[in-house]
C-alpha cells in the first residue's frame, strides 16, 4: 500500500513539474524597450478635435491630470497610447506634467487590434520636432 501511494506521489510530482516547464517554455522572451519620441497629447482631444500644440497645453493638462489616456505622437504622425510599468509608475506619472512637450519615451513597443502602445519605463524632454 504504502508503495502505490509513493508511486502515486512521484508520478503527481511529475506531472505538476512537466507543466510548469512547459508553461515557462511557452512565454516569449520580453521584447527589447525602444524609444518613441514625439509631442506628449491627451488622447481625448487629439482624437477627437486633432487638438494639440502649444494652443492646447492647458486643456491637455487639465484632461491628463482629470485621468484622460496620453499618447505619444510622432513626426511621421503615428499615435502611440502610453500605458504605466506595473513595477515602476514613476516615468509614467512624470510624463502627466509634460502635456505638448516634445518627449522621448522609452518601454517596451506593443501593437493589438491596430493599437500601438509604450510601457513607458524612462522618459525624458526631447528637442522639439513638429508632428504632422
Amino acid at each position: 500500500m504504502i508503495r502505490k501511494l509513493l508511486l502515486f506521489a512521484i508520478a503527481a510530482l511529475a506531472t505538476l513539474a512537466l507543466a510548469a516547464s512547459a508553461e515557462v517554455a511557452m512565454k516569449k522572451p520580453a521584447p527589447p524597450p525602444a524609444t518613441v519620441t514625439g509631442e506628449l497629447v491627451d488622447t481625448g482631444c487629439y482624437l477627437e478635435k486633432g487638438a494639440r500644440g502649444e494652443a492646447h497645453v492647458g486643456c491637455a493638462t487639465k484632461c491628463i491630470s482629470g485621468g484622460m489616456p496620453m499618447g505619444v505622437l510622432t513626426a511621421d504622425g503615428k499615435l502611440y497610447l502610453v500605458t504605466m510599468n506595473h513595477d515602476n509608475p514613476d516615468p509614467y506619472n512624470k510624463l502627466k506634467e509634460m502635456a505638448g512637450k516634445t518627449v522621448s519615451v522609452t518601454g517596451v513597443v506593443s501593437t493589438r487590434s491596430g493599437m500601438q502602445g509604450i510601457d513607458v519605463t524612462d522618459v525624458k524632454l526631447a528637442a522639439a520636432t513638429p508632428a504632422k
